[in-house]
């Protein structure tokens, strides 16, 4: 079994500089975030229904995830910081520019598991700096709890592709697709008013 996060290239450290000069920008975008990760989870249940162990193990994700939600709202609030319209992921979108979205049903179902490992991993990392480098001690706590859970979610997935598949074809496509991450890392604009 995977059990660590194991993403090919760690994040800029100047990253958690920029974001928190944007700190109205990085919160709204990562309540976004989180409202999508719990649909991604839903989204999982309706469309494989007919794998039990996921839609058990994906329940309470969605409620995690939704909570979560509501504490960067709180978070925000709390600011006096307004939750404004969602932004584009350009991260997410080339994520998904790579995987599997027709053909073998179990190869689709293996690449959308992977791809949500991914995104909490990285999710996780940057929730990891900023609960040791940013000056609000208040956002540090808070970002070090969503980090940890962050982390449980990873595993879920992970755990959940080892569930259904071979842990070989798993590993073996986890491998390309931490490659194919860290390219597209590598690629991407350092941006303080996003999350990824």
């Amino acid at each position: 079994m995977i059990t660590t996060l194991g993403l090919e290239l760690p994040t800029d450290p100047r990253w958690v500089n920029i974001a928190e000069m944007q700190l109205e920008q990085i919160l709204v975008d990562h309540a976004y975030c989180e409202q999508k990760a719990a649909s991604a989870c839903i989204s999982m249940i309706v469309h494989f229904p007919e794998k039990e162990k996921l839609v058990e193990v994906m329940t309470p994700v969605v409620a995690e995830e939704w909570a979560h939600f509501r504490m960067v709202l709180k978070e925000l609030h709390k600011r006096g910081y307004k939750l404004g319209r969602a932004r584009k992921d350009e991260y997410v979108n080339r994520l998904q520019e790579i995987v599997k979205k027709k053909g073998d049903r179990d190869e689709v179902f293996l690449d959308r598991l992977l791809v949500c490992a991914l995104i909490e991993a990285r999710s996780c990392e940057r929730f990891k700096l900023l609960s040791q480098h940013i000056a609000d001690e208040s956002l540090r706590t808070f970002y070090h709890e969503l980090m940890v859970s962050e982390a449980g979610h990873y595993r879920n997935f992970i755990e959940l592709a080892e569930e259904y598949l071979p842990a070989e074809k798993v590993r073996a496509r986890w491998k390309e697709l931490l490659l194919a991450e860290a390219h597209i890392m590598k690629t991407l604009d350092l941006r303080g008013d996003r999350m990824h």
